[in-house]
């Protein structure tokens, strides 16, 4: 699969299951940038601070 059917692939799906993709990966995101900043942080507590929070009212529950 080319980066052009990548894209597409992400335009058909659902604005809900976009938004669960974006939710997930936030702790993943969150490490990246520390560890480029050189303060790096354990993606299992990142989870755990997530975990916490409410998600978006338009998130299906899985």
């Amino acid at each position: 699969m080319n980066w052009i059917e990548t894209i597409n692939q992400w335009r058909r799906l659902p604005a809900a299951e976009k938004l669960r993709r974006r939710w997930q990966a936030i702790p993943q995101d969150v490490a990246q940038s520390m560890t480029f900043e050189q303060e790096p942080v354990e993606i299992r507590r990142l989870q755990e601070i997530l975990d916490q929070i409410a998600p978006p009212a338009s998130l299906p529950i899985r």
